[in-house]
């Protein structure tokens, strides 16, 4: 039997309902998803690495049940495509938003596919309902007392509460 191995980057910094939708739809398209972290030694994340990998990690089994086991968390610090074949993986989850990030997306395919040609990029649509959500607004909006809830997994949601408390 085939598996196959798909790898989701972002910084999840936090893990919205949107990176959710996408992984759920990942997982109709892949046996095991490996959620790639990217850290960047410039950037000051929200949520440290170990805090993203329990958030992810705790709303995949809140979300998903049994297939959480499907879902692995690694960081990477290189480029996405050598990750990516690092944990064995042959397709890489992009999620859509708008034509915004189809334009900037169809360049980074063009140009992963240009470094690595057995590496698939996979677009999935997020869903209408999720499709304004970002986690530069969410965080935006927790850093002001306004409710996230409708836009993060309940344990994020506390992650951010708890971040932003007094």
């Amino acid at each position: 039997m085939i598996t196959r191995t798909a790898f989701y980057a972002g910084s999840f910094d936090p893990l919205t309902n949107g990176h959710l939708d996408v992984l759920k739809g990942a997982m109709t398209i892949a046996d095991t998803i490996v959620v790639g972290i990217g850290l960047h030694p410039g950037k000051k994340p929200l949520f440290d690495y170990d805090e993203r990998v329990m958030l992810i990690e705790r709303s995949a089994v809140d979300e998903l049940g049994a297939d959480a086991d499907r879902i692995k968390v690694a960081a990477f610090d290189n480029l996405v495509i050598d990750a990516a074949r690092t944990h064995g993986a042959s397709i890489m989850i992009r999620g859509l938003r708008d034509g915004t990030d189809l334009d900037y997306e169809m360049q980074m395919a063009g140009m992963n596919e240009t470094m690595a040609p057995d590496l698939q990029t996979v677009f999935l649509p997020a869903s209408p309902s999720v499709r304004t959500i970002t986690a530069t607004l969410v965080r935006q909006i927790a850093s002001m007392g306004g409710d996230i809830t409708p836009f993060v997994p309940a344990v994020v949601a506390g992650a951010l509460k708890a971040k932003f408390a007094g």
